[in-house]
């Protein structure tokens, strides 16, 4: 169970080395961790892949070539699972979420979003990051197969209406412009909760 209904929650997708960490980390950053927490999809996949398979989960979340030699071997067995039960990662990754706002950093398919538009219709905004080839490659990206081409990467690039598109192609001025919107839906909706949280306070007093 969570600890607390969110206020907002934010869906977040994109290909590899399109940014989606920085957009997140920067996101929190300027809302605060007191109110805004990142919630990775891949760390309860990981942390289940790790303990089944007896590897490092620390190694495994981070950005390495030890992550990039289990990549596609995870990726099956995280689809087998998800296959037996599509919520599966999404009911790990919220429990005890206590923040009002919440950042999804990394749905990766349809089933990521139906779950959480179907637990919480009135939060949920998504958000599309992305990147050109040539500034993903810049950033270290390569084609894969097995990767590149597998679900986990390509299964949102359609049939999704996404509510925002965020282009992060490096241009620091023109990323904060784009992030101003969210940033104030977030702002407005987490004071809608402190003035729930006052009225709380007053009323048990």
């Amino acid at each position: 169970m969570t600890a607390s209904e969110p206020k907002l929650i934010l869906l977040f997708s994109g290909k590899r080395k399109s940014g989606k960490d920085y957009v997140t980390n920067l996101i929190q950053k300027r809302l605060s961790p007191k109110l805004c927490c990142i919630l990775r999809l891949s760390a309860p996949l990981k942390e289940q892949y790790a303990q089944e398979h007896g590897l490092d989960y620390e190694q495994l979340l981070g950005a390495g070539q030890y992550k990039e030699q289990h990549r596609a071997e995870m990726i099956s067995w995280g689809e087998s699972k998800r296959h037996q039960d599509p919520g599966f990662f999404c009911r790990k990754v919220v429990c005890g979420a206590a923040q009002p706002v919440w950042i999804v950093s990394d749905c990766r398919r349809l089933s990521d979003l139906q779950w959480f538009w179907s637990e919480y219709p009135q939060q949920c905004v998504s958000v599309r990051v992305e990147a050109s080839e040539q500034t993903r490659a810049q950033r270290g990206w390569r084609f894969t197969a097995g990767v590149d081409d597998a679900e986990s990467e390509c299964g949102l690039d359609q049939g999704v209406d996404f509510d925002w598109i965020i282009r992060n192609d490096g241009n620091g001025t023109l990323l904060d412009g784009q992030l101003e919107g969210l940033l104030a839906l977030a702002r407005e909706r987490t004071q809608e909760h402190q003035c729930t949280q006052d009225s709380i306070k007053s009323n048990g007093q």
